[in-house]
């Protein structure tokens, strides 16, 4: 007996909402802004001025969430050629698409908001940018993704607000030489077969991809970030990319097995080449190791620490504290000027970098500590009165409150603070104005092009008794 099931027929998939939108401006990510029906349409990839067709991906109470489809009237800050060609698929770079004076003005711009927003602008405070040159090629370390898709391997980033990896074959704000070994890994890895991790599965060995160059030598160290550790397949890739890629000198494994979105795991282990990439910046040579945090932009990091020398105007009496410090830039350029130098940074790995690079320069007026930059601080002892300048520069949450009470009660006579957040950055200034600092200059520097971030340096004097309300 044969019974027949009638199927139910298929839904039809509906299509998504498309907005026409004049774009008003850009927010702090350098997403556009238009307004539709009372709420505010978010456009990444539009310029103020413009009018476009968005695609709604997502209806919130108080947004829209689109996904640009056309531009319908072009700003005048829009460049003619723009070069990148998978700016809306990867969306890591919202101002690629503007002019770069543009982009200064929009960074001055965000500067001069933050500032007002806390009561602290003042007229002619705020500097003009310094503009970075290059402004494509310029980013000297790259983080990547491994992934698959249909059987090919991908090497790049997530597409921005997902967990969709956009294959970066060419990106123009890489260093070349980033982009070559990117290329030739993708093929050998494709070539071998080697196994990529797979986020749902929780299977597959390659993971993440990093790359440092430095600019100056152009020289290459690349860290393979795996599932699990390999002494088989990596090893023999590391020396077939040595080969194939004479400029990188180091090749490091490092294994994560951990299921979360932290990219290094605690176990790094050299498979080829030297132990770290030795960069240098102005007149200082750093030792970089592969789980260090370095500035991208190795060119404009060296305008920033050449800056924070000049300002500080140091002597061989005079003592200074570099606050989360690092591998120990900025700590080593205050040391060719003062008596002695302080560094404090969370990052045990960091501190050890930082004390091999100054026996490296053969500085030996540095001390480097490991812990909270406000405990650390308290233990060192220093007098009322004693320290002549504290330099700071946090991540992008900016400094602890307990840091800042600290610091108001050691009272440096001078403070300098490198930010890479207007927000954070203005928030703890005006608890700095507040415990009676005075802002003296303030200068923005373009550290990420095409990017809407800017770095900030801010320096501030203890304000005297005389001049104190």
């Amino acid at each position: 007996m044969i019974i027949f099931v009638k199927k139910k027929p298929l839904k039809k998939t509906a299509a998504r909402e498309t907005l026409k939108l004049t774009i008003d401006s850009l927010d702090n990510e350098g997403i556009g802004l238009a307004r539709h029906e009372g709420k505010i349409a978010l456009v990444q990839g539009a310029l103020p001025g413009e009018t476009v067709i968005a695609e709604v991906e997502h209806e919130g109470r108080t947004h829209y969430y689109t996904r640009l489809r056309k531009i319908l009237r072009n700003a005048p800050q829009r460049t003619a050629n723009n070069p990148c060609k998978k700016e809306l698929k990867c969306l890591g770079c919202p101002l690629i698409g503007m002019k770069y004076q543009a982009q200064l003005n929009y960074k001055q711009r965000r500067v001069t908001a933050a500032l007002a927003g806390q009561q602290l602008l003042q007229d002619g405070l705020v500097a003009t940018p310094l503009p970075s040159d290059p402004s494509l090629g310029y980013r000297a370390g790259a983080k990547l993704v491994f992934a698959r898709k249909r059987e090919k391997v991908l090497i790049g980033l997530y597409r921005r607000g997902s967990h969709e990896v956009v294959d970066c074959p060419d990106c123009p704000v890489h260093h070349p030489l980033i982009n070559r070994i990117v290329a030739v890994l993708r093929e050998e890895v494709q070539r071998q077969s080697i196994s990529v991790y797979s986020s749902r599965h929780k299977k597959g060995l390659l993971r993440y991809l990093l790359v440092r160059v430095s600019p100056l030598n152009n020289k290459a160290m690349v860290t393979f970030v795996s599932n699990f550790r390999d002494l088989q397949q990596l090893p023999k890739l590391g020396k077939w990319l040595m080969r194939k890629v004479p400029e990188v000198i180091a090749v490091h494994q490092n294994v994560n097995s951990s299921t979360g979105n932290v990219i290094l795991g605690q176990d790094t282990l050299k498979l080829h080449g030297l132990p770290d990439l030795i960069e240098r910046v102005g007149d200082i040579r750093l030792r970089i190791a592969p789980e260090a945090f370095f500035q991208v932009n190795s060119l404009q990091a060296t305008r920033v620490y050449a800056l924070v020398r000049e300002w500080a105007e140091l002597k061989k009496n005079d003592t200074a504290v570099d606050l989360y410090c690092g591998i120990g830039g900025i700590a080593l350029y205050l040391a060719k000027d003062a008596g002695q130098v302080f560094g404090i940074e969370y990052v045990a790995e960091a501190v050890r970098n930082a004390a091999d690079n100054a026996k490296l320069n053969e500085l030996k007026n540095c001390r480097f500590v490991a812990g909270d930059a406000a405990e650390e601080l308290q233990k060192l002892g220093l007098p009322v009165a004693g320290l002549t300048l504290a330099t700071l520069n946090p991540p992008r949450k900016g400094c602890s409150a307990e840091l800042l009470r600290t610091l108001g009660e050691i009272r440096p006579q001078q403070i300098i603070y490198v930010s890479c957040d207007p927000d954070s950055l203005v928030r703890d200034l005006r608890l700095l104005v507040n415990d009676g600092y005075q802002l003296e200059r303030i200068q923005p520097v373009d550290m990420f092009p095409q990017t809407a971030h800017v770095e900030t340096l801010v320096q501030l004097k203890l304000k005297r008794d005389s001049d104190a309300e």
